[in-house]
C-alpha cells in the first residue's frame, strides 16, 4: 500500500502523523512511503530524517494522487478537499458530528474515513488519550495565564498566597482531560472541584486526590451552582462520536464572574457553551459577558514534539494493520479498527455519528465481503 504523509496547513497545527521512525517500521514491512516535503519540521523532523528511513519526499499534489492512505493529524480543510480522489482510506482526528461540510465531502468521494477518537480497545480510547493527557494538563495552565488582568482576567493568581484564598476552578467531565486538568490544578494549588455524570470516575478521582479534589454529580443544578463560584472552568465533556452536548447557556454565563476563564476542551466536538466558537494558538481567546473563552481546537499542537510523539507511537500499530491488510481486511480483524471507521463506501457507519446527524448507520457487514472474525 503507498502511505501519503501530508504537511498540515491548520493555523499553528505543527505536529505530523508519522515519525522517521514509524516510516521506518513501515518500509520493513514493503510499504511505500510518501512524505511531504517540510512535514515534520514543526515537530523537529527534517526531510533528511524521513529520507534517512527511506521515505519519498514529494509535493502535496503528488502525494495525493499517488497514496491509497492517508495520515494527518487533524482532519482536512475546505482547502484540501480538491486533492482527495474516490476511495482512498483516511485515517486522522475528524471530529465530524460538528463538521457537515467534512462529513459530505467524505461521502461524496467515498472516503474509508477512521477517526482516531472514535477508536475503541478494552472500553478506552487509546488513540484520544495521548492528545486528551496533553490537553488536560494545558487547560489550567492557559486558564491561570489569562487570569491575568492584562488579559482581562480577575487578576486572581491561581494558588493564592499567605491570606489570600486560591482560584477556584471547576471542570465538567472526569474522564483524561478532567482528571488530567484536575491534576494539574491541584498541583498549582487552585481550590478544585470536578462534575461527572458516573460516580465511578469521580470515586477515582477522590481516591487519587485522597479527599482533597471536591466531587459532584454533573447535572443542571450543580452545573448552574458551582459556574457562579467559578475563576477558571474546564470544559471536559466527551461523548464518543456524538456533538458535545451544550451545558452552559448564554443567559448561564451571565452569572459566572466577570474576567473568569472557560478553556473548552470539547471545541473539537461543538464544544459545551452555547458561546463557543473555535480559534487558534495565534488568537486564543475571546470575551462573552465578561467571560473569558480559550476555545483553541488543536491545543496540543502548541506542544508538537511531546504531542506527535505520543500520537504517533499510539497509531502506529493501526496504521500497519491498515496497509498490511486494507480496509477490508483490518476491519474484518480488528474490532478497535471497526469502531473508528466513521464513513466506508458512502455510508455512515459510526452510530456516534448516524446519531448526530439524525440517521441510522449503515451496517459495515452488508458493505464488505469479509465477515469480522469473533
Amino acid at each position: 500500500m503507498i502511505i501519503g504523509v501530508p504537511r498540515e496547513i491548520k493555523k499553528e497545527e505543527w505536529r505530523v502523523g508519522i515519525t522517521p521512525e514509524g516510516v521506518a517500521e513501515l518500509k520493513k514491512a514493503g510499504q511505500t512511503v510518501l512524505v511531504e516535503a517540510g512535514a515534520g519540521e514543526g515537530s523537529g523532523f527534517s526531510d533528511a530524517d524521513y529520507l534517512g528511513a527511506d521515505a519519498d519526499i514529494v509535493d502535496k499534489a503528488a502525494l495525493f494522487r499517488t497514496a491509497d492512505f492517508i495520515i494527518k493529524v487533524k482532519e482536512p480543510l475546505p482547502e484540501e478537499y480538491d486533492y482527495f480522489r474516490t476511495a482512498q482510506a483516511l485515517f486522522t482526528f475528524l471530529h465530524l458530528a460538528a463538521n457537515p461540510g467534512l462529513t459530505g465531502m467524505l461521502l461524496e468521494k467515498n472516503i474509508s474515513a477512521f477517526a482516531y477518537e472514535t477508536l475503541e480497545a478494552d472500553g478506552a480510547l487509546p488513540l484520544l488519550a495521548p492528545m486528551s493527557e496533553i490537553a488536560g494538563r494545558m487547560a489550567p495552565l492557559m486558564a491561570g495565564y489569562f487570569l491575568q488582568k492584562k488579559h482581562g482576567g480577575e487578576g486572581i493568581f491561581p494558588p493564592g498566597t499567605v491570606g489570600v484564598p486560591p482560584a477556584k476552578c471547576v471542570i465538567l467531565g472526569a474522564g483524561a482531560v478532567g482528571s488530567n486538568a484536575a491534576r494539574i490544578a491541584f498541583a498549582l494549588g487552585m481550590d478544585v472541584t470536578v462534575l461527572n455524570p458516573g460516580m465511578e470516575r469521580l470515586r477515582r478521582i477522590d481516591e487519587l486526590f485522597m479527599g482533597k479534589v471536591k466531587t459532584l454529580a454533573l447535572n443542571p443544578v450543580n452545573i448552574e451552582k458551582m459556574i457562579k463560584e467559578a475563576d477558571v472552568l474546564v470544559c471536559a465533556v466527551l461523548v464518543r462520536g456524538e456533538k458535545t452536548p451544550v451545558l452552559i447557556t448564554r443567559e448561564m454565563l451571565k452569572k459566572m464572574k466577570k474576567g473568569a476563564v472557560v478553556v473548552d476542551v470539547s471545541v473539537d466536538q461543538g464544544g459545551c457553551l452555547e458561546t463557543t466558537v473555535p480559534r487558534t494558538h495565534a488568537d486564543p481567546i475571546y470575551e462573552v459577558e465578561g467571560v473569558i473563552h480559550y476555545t483553541v481546537a488543536n491545543m496540543p499542537g502548541a506542544y508538537p514534539r511531546t504531542a506527535t510523539l505520543a500520537l504517533a507511537g499510539a497509531t502506529l500499530p493501526y496504521i500497519k494493520m491498515i496497509a498490511e491488510q486494507g480496509v477490508e481486511g483490518a476491519i474484518a480483524m480488528s474490532d478497535p479498527l471497526r469502531s473508528a471507521l466513521n464513513i466506508y463506501r458512502g455510508s455512515v457507519v459510526h452510530p456516534g455519528l448516524a446519531r448526530s446527524m439524525g440517521t441510522e448507520p449503515a451496517d459495515i457487514d452488508q458493505l464488505i465481503s469479509v465477515k469480522p472474525q469473533i
